[in-house]
């Protein structure tokens, strides 16, 4: 849904999946380890930030909800192809909007994956039936869930500047719920102030000892500091030359390891993407089956370049 500011500032670039615009190979990432399977579980939320990437809001239902039976098929269909899955990760919008949250969570965990739950922690998680069904989950599965509690800034104020005025107040209260009965946390920042990475996990690292949150601010993969994502920045492309240039391997870009299944508005079923950061682009849509997915991805996209080859960004666990 950006992609006009997109096309200004990369103009002549992206436009061929083979090839550069100066001619040369365009990278692309082979599915060599797929540890990870997203659903969005719709792009309904009850905020709306001011750089969501998937443009989330009370409104937009671009992707619709997907059901725990269609969640289901696709845990066959993990089975079936003998994907070496570790996780199962619900995004969205805000996950707990979903009224089959609690039962798709279930139908991970119950066939032995772990599972990562991105969420806002605010009144959608809040609500009676949700908080009865975490509970649940977690006096069966334990550790094998995570929330992944999306708190942009430590600071009250920047983190209200990006989600809203009283935004850091309600998801406070929801992370005070978590930690009173002992769900397993995680936290989701963002680096759009500039802080350097060293001051921003001090910062967190002192919000959680304010609250006693047990949270390692150092541990990358408990707290996760996102590049921002601004479409409106000239990135280069990635040839395969640039693998050994920038020495880093393929598989360590996401698509190498996951993939995301949406539901689109008006579509019959739930169709699977190679990136859960490009849900818009129909470049990057695979088909309906994990069979399909499992084709080469090449990276025909700025975010490709900015967030993960040059980022080193991925959204896993």
């Amino acid at each position: 849904m950006k992609d006009n500011a997109t096309q200004a500032a990369n103009i002549g670039k992206f436009q061929n999946s083979l090839v550069t615009a100066d001619g040369q190979a365009r990278a692309s990432v082979a599915l060599t380890n797929p540890e990870t399977l997203w659903f969005n579980t719709g792009t309904l939320c009850n905020i709306e930030c001011v750089n969501c990437y998937i443009t989330s809001s009370p409104t937009n239902d671009a992707l619709v909800y997907i059901t725990a039976d269609e969640v289901r098929e696709f845990l066959d269909q993990i089975e079936d192809r003998g994907w070496p899955i570790r996780e199962i990760g619900f995004t969205g919008g805000e996950p707990f909007m979903n009224p089959e949250m609690i039962d798709m969570t279930r139908a991970a965990l119950e066939r032995g994956y772990e599972v990562l739950i991105l969420t806002n922690a605010m009144l959608p998680m809040m609500r009676h039936k949700m908080r009865d069904g975490l509970l649940a989950l977690q006096q069966e599965y334990g550790d094998k869930m995570i929330l992944r509690v999306s708190v942009d800034h430590y600071r009250p104020d920047l983190h209200d500047e990006e989600r809203g005025k009283g935004s850091f107040a309600k998801t406070l209260t929801g992370m005070e719920w978590l930690r009173d009965n002992d769900l397993k946390m995680a936290i989701a920042g963002r680096t759009v102030w500039g802080d350097s990475d060293a001051d921003s996990r001090a910062g967190y690292a002192a919000f959680f000892a304010e609250h006693g949150f047990d949270i390692d601010a150092q541990n990358p993969g408990q707290t996760v500091l996102f590049p921002e994502m601004d479409e409106t920045v000239e990135v280069p492309e990635i040839t395969t030359a640039c693998w050994g240039i920038l020495n880093k391997s393929p598989d360590a870009v996401m698509c190498a390891s996951s993939r995301m299944v949406v539901k689109r508005k008006g579509a019959e079923r739930p169709t699977v993407l190679a990136c859960t950061l490009l849900p818009y682009s129909p470049e990057f849509e695979m088909g309906e089956t994990l069979a399909e997915a499992e084709a080469d991805v090449h990276l025909n996209h700025p975010h490709c370049a900015k967030f993960c080859v040059l980022g080193g960004a991925s959204c896993s666990g």
